[in-house]
């Protein structure tokens, strides 16, 4: 509120003598008449209020989104070419995204298949995975087995395990990781003996500990090449966006 009679003094201030507007050297009868002034302006001009609003929304967004785009160039190494993340896509393209993803979180998974499509229908996007574990033990749990199922057998069964994973319900006890396991014919007890190792662990603290540097506290959240995009963004807008940084 203080803010908002801020910025409502100084817009009033470039339609009033300067004079009247020196707030230092007027008596407290002035300043108190000045207030009432204002009072009955604003009362009079309500649309005032919400242009005032608006344009301090305005700024706090642009502000938000500059701070995420100095995080993106500050972290630019640990986003985009950690040594350990998996890169789906064109590897090559000339757009790059890293998605931060939690398998538990119903954004993801309403996010996961339609970024799939988007990066396969346009054919020069590379999207890094960071797993991201923040819902919770089963959370965890999840990215253990991702990140195992990467480093045993590689990218193309990580991101069928990514699926299986994303379409999975109820919780992810041994039976459910071997359930999991021998859908994609895959060796579950070497999968259970891995997933607790430090590999594993190091690496989900590694992308914790970049995801608290940036200030990333829900998923999904994306990063395309220095804009930050904090949440679930459909396809369309998705795929408009890369349009525009290709013009950039």
């Amino acid at each position: 509120m203080k803010r908002l009679l801020k910025y409502v003094v100084l817009m009033l201030a470039f339609a009033t003598p300067a004079a009247a507007l020196d707030l230092s050297a007027m008596t407290d009868d002035e300043k108190e008449a000045f207030g009432v002034a204002v009072r009955n302006y604003l009362l009079d001009n309500p649309e005032l209020i919400i242009e005032v609003i608006q344009v301090l929304e305005s700024q706090r967004v642009a502000d938000e989104a500059q701070i995420d785009r100095d995080l993106a160039i500050k972290y630019e190494d640990d986003l985009f070419d950690d040594g350990y993340s998996h890169v789906s896509g064109n590897p090559e393209g000339d757009i790059r995204i890293v998605e931060f993803i939690d398998y538990r979180c119903g954004y993801c998974r309403k996010a996961h298949p339609e970024v799939k499509e988007m990066v396969e229908e346009d054919g020069n996007i590379s999207v890094v995975y960071k797993e991201y574990p923040i819902l919770g033990e089963q959370s965890v749990i999840a990215a253990r087995v991702a990140i195992t199922t990467r480093l045993l057998y590689g990218g193309e069964v990580y991101e069928d395990m990514q699926d299986a994973l994303m379409a999975f319900s109820g919780n992810l006890t041994e039976a459910g990781v071997r359930r999991l396991a021998d859908a994609l014919e895959l060796d579950a007890d070497e999968i259970l003996a891995t997933m607790t190792t430090d590999a594993i662990s190091d690496e989900i603290n590694r992308n914790h500990a970049l995801g608290s540097a940036m200030a990333i506290t829900g998923t999904p959240t994306f990063v395309a090449e220095q804009e930050m995009l904090r949440g679930y963004v459909p396809k369309d807008q998705f795929a408009n966006l890369v349009a525009i940084l290709r013009k950039q």
